[in-house]
């Protein structure tokens, strides 16, 4: 079973899947600092990239944005309803600097009337923090119906705060509760290593996680030490150039799938600004990768002896259907 915003549905009917993007999000901490690339606030422009991914055959888009990180739950069903797409919400948090942000009025009713997120996480129980998730996954998310399909924590930059792995914990215990997959930030694609291990004394079978941003960090020594799990990798930052080309994602993909690893390849654009959209600054936007990056990637795999055309519905609908359903 997956969850949607629109409800449970089976595998099968999950289709071509982006699985980590940001549609509709105002994160509090880059408000107060005023940073407009980074506020996707503009539903009817979101829904106009939305429907140029479907139009070109997607079908589900794995919206990645925690309640830390300016979560619009009405607009993003608007635009599911609006375009068709189904549409996996999240539960869970973000990282510790962004959690200097005030914490918005509309959260203080379900959570306790405090000043910041930080002054919520640091004095919130390990206990409280599990209780908040597993509702937003049971329940719904900020007093509505609406119920998120994937739980997810981060860390920072070559480091884990203190609060980082308060957050990990619950989250690893709300996935025992709830047995919704599990997504982790890696920033820049650093210490998924350090990660694995606390997620280990959690008890967490990591068969149900997935590891975003991968891509960040092109170490192949790395990418196999997580395969080697059983999770699933997350390349998504398809489409920005500025970390690195596409043909090192292209190649680092295909190392994995020589390993023998392709059924743990999840494929993505964390399109999570303003320039990095069609409909808002003339970006790529979300038809890029199924329009573009799809079509390039079956060239050079078959050019390398590799059935690209394979390996693609692997990365886009086999794998998102087993990484993001419910653990039995």
């Amino acid at each position: 079973m997956i969850r949607t915003l629109s409800g449970d549905i089976q595998k099968t009917e999950l289709g071509f899947t982006y699985s980590h993007e940001h549609i509709v999000c105002r994160p509090p901490y880059w408000v107060e600092k005023k940073e407009d690339d980074l506020l996707l606030d503009d539903k009817e422009k979101s829904l106009k990239d939305v429907m140029d991914f479907k139009n070109m055959g997607g079908s589900t888009i794995v919206d990645a944005t925690a309640v830390d990180y300016g979560r619009d739950v009405q607009s993003i069903k608007y635009i599911s309803e609006q375009s068709g797409v189904n549409i996996i919400l999240t539960a869970g948090f973000n990282k510790s600097f962004l959690w200097k942000a005030k914490l918005p009025d509309h959260l203080k009713e379900a959570i306790g009337d405090y000043t910041t997120y930080e002054d919520w996480i640091e004095s919130a129980s390990i206990d409280q923090l599990t209780a908040f998730v597993i509702s937003e996954v049971e329940n719904g998310m900020e007093g509505t119906p609406l119920k998120a399909g994937q739980v997810k924590f981060g860390t920072g930059y070559n480091s884990i705060t203190p609060l980082e792995e308060k957050t990990l914990r619950a989250v690893a215990r709300a996935h025992h509760h709830t047995k919704a997959p599990m997504h982790s930030h890696t920033e820049a694609g650093t210490m998924a290593l350090e990660q694995i291990k606390l997620l280990k004394e959690e008890g967490v079978n990591l068969n149900y996680m997935s590891f975003g941003h991968m891509d960040r960090n092109l170490d192949p020594y790395i990418h196999e030490q997580v395969a080697d799990t059983g999770a699933y990798l997350s390349f998504d930052g398809i489409s920005k150039i500025k970390y690195a080309p596409e043909s090192a994602r292209i190649q680092a993909i295909l190392e994995l799938v020589s390993k023998g690893y392709e059924n743990q390849i999840l494929i993505s654009g964390d399109t999570a600004r303003k320039s990095y959209y069609k409909h808002y600054l003339y970006g790529l936007g979300l038809y890029n990768i199924i329009g573009n990056w799809v079509p390039r990637f079956i060239n050079e795999a078959n050019q390398q002896g590799f059935d690209g055309e394979t390996l693609i519905n692997k990365f886009f609908i086999e794998n998102p259907a087993h990484c993001f359903s419910f653990k039995e």
